[in-house]
């Protein structure tokens, strides 16, 4: 039996015609994986390996970044070149959001700076403690780890945060760390922690807007539960 290749698959269901007479958008992950590898095994299409990869992560495309090439290459059909593919196609994505995450926006939101921190601590399997400066204007002048911790808390020296606030000339400021669990909850720690952040800053006129603690998927925001 010959290897199933994308050349030899009906028009219809050919993912690089597809693109180009549907656009990108109308392709499946499945397809998008598909045209990377180039083709299946004996057995299965190039669609059909790229589902069952998919399947093994529940279809979550973030899981799927996280496979090493080792792990990848255990599929029938996918050898080292073909996960190397994969990982520096779904690299490339990451880096994209990154990216977008390094603009200044300014913060009309939670959910906003949700958006901003997600793809720099969402996925982490460590915590992280992150502060964004702000101006009066709500414009992000800068954004910082403060610490860096392990599976369950990070240390936070106060101490540096409103120093560093002090050398921006920052106005207001929004911290948030990663809950690696993947727990929303706010810890009695984290309680803490808010607390003491808030007083420091009244009497240096430098206001806590929000905390907001981050995993993969959403958020819990202090000021939007009011406890903050």
């Amino acid at each position: 039996m010959e290897k199933l290749t994308i050349k030899s698959w009906a028009l219809d269901d050919r993912p690089r015609e597809k693109l180009l007479a549907k656009g990108k958008t109308a392709l499946s992950d499945a397809e998008l994986i598909a045209i990377l590898i180039g083709s299946g095994n004996r057995q299965e299409s190039a669609v059909a390996l790229s589902k069952r990869i998919l399947q093994t992560v529940d279809g979550n495309i973030n899981e799927l970044a996280k496979l090493s090439v080792e792990k990848l290459s255990t599929f029938k059909g996918i050898g080292g070149a073909k996960a190397i593919s994969i990982i520096t196609a779904l690299e490339l994505g990451k880096r994209r959001q990154l990216e977008r995450a390094l603009e200044k926006p300014k913060i009309t939101s939670s959910k906003a700076v949700f958006d901003l921190m997600q793809p720099i601590i969402g996925d982490l399997e460590h915590e992280e403690f992150w502060v964004l400066f702000l101006n009066n204007s709500n414009k992000v002048l800068a954004k910082n780890q403060i610490s860096k911790g392990g599976l369950k808390a990070t240390i936070v020296d106060v101490r540096l945060l409103f120093k560093r606030a002090l050398e921006l000339a920052s106005v207001g400021m929004i911290v948030c760390h990663n809950h690696p669990s993947g727990k929303l909850e706010p810890s009695q720690a984290d309680k803490q922690l808010t607390e003491k952040i808030k007083l420091a800053g009244s009497t240096l006129d430098i206001k806590l807007l929000d905390h907001l603690i981050i995993t993969e998927k959403w958020y819990f925001s202090f000021a939007d539960e009011g406890v903050l």
